[in-house]
């Protein structure tokens, strides 16, 4: 069981703003592991974009699962676990941080804050800590009751898009992505002949770039 990235987002009108992030990227390789950050930075901004305030949803592609959790006042936040992690444990993640981080961060930084500038710094901690399911269940001594029925389930991340859109369209577009990751997206699709946007995290062969 594993945990790659735990984000805090704003939800804005029309995009995503990245708050403050931390990443495991241990398991990937180290040629790879620039453009894998910046391909979950992308998904989290997707994910929190395309969901309703208010609504907790799971995202599963192939072996992976993104757990979103966006809150009435904006917030939002993304876990992106191994499809063997427990979600309920994911949620409850995501409801302590975001908790901590509301009460740590004045909101009225969050539309305008970036990484570099909100000074929050447990999200390194936290995913660290929750790397073990079970122990993170033991620490965690007072739950709320998290009612799972009312979790949405999407079997793949094209089910967020809209009619039309296309992932790879949105890649090219995206801020989050530098050019080599765009490069690297494009290559990946190309060597394995397929256009999931997971591709890209689950592949673990070296391909040259060129940017």
């Amino acid at each position: 069981m594993k945990l790659y990235s735990l984000s805090v987002l704003y939800k804005g009108s029309t995009k995503a703003n990245l708050l403050k992030a931390a990443y495991d990227l241990s398991s990937f390789s180290f040629f790879q592991r620039s453009s894998v950050q910046e391909f979950m930075t992308f998904t989290s901004a997707l994910i929190v974009e395309r969901s309703a305030l208010g609504s907790r949803a799971s995202i599963k592609e192939q072996e992976y699962l993104c757990h979103v959790y966006v809150r009435n006042d904006n917030l939002g936040g993304v876990v992106i676990a191994d499809s063997e992690y427990p979600s309920r444990v994911c949620f409850t993640l995501l409801d302590k941080v975001l908790d901590e981080f509301s009460r740590q961060v004045n909101s009225i930084d969050w539309p305008s804050g970036s990484p570099a500038t909100i000074q929050y710094t447990a999200l390194d901690s936290h995913l660290a800590r929750y790397q073990n399911p079970r122990e993170a269940d033991a620490m965690t001594k007072v739950q709320a009751e998290l009612d799972e029925t009312k979790i949405i389930l999407h079997n793949t991340m094209e089910s967020l898009l809209e009619r039309g859109e296309k992932l790879d369209d949105l890649v090219q577009k995206s801020e989050h992505l530098g050019n080599q990751s765009k490069a690297f997206y494009k290559t990946v699709k190309v060597n394995t002949h397929c256009c999931d946007w997971i591709t890209v995290l689950h592949s673990k062969r070296p391909f040259c770039v060129s940017v």
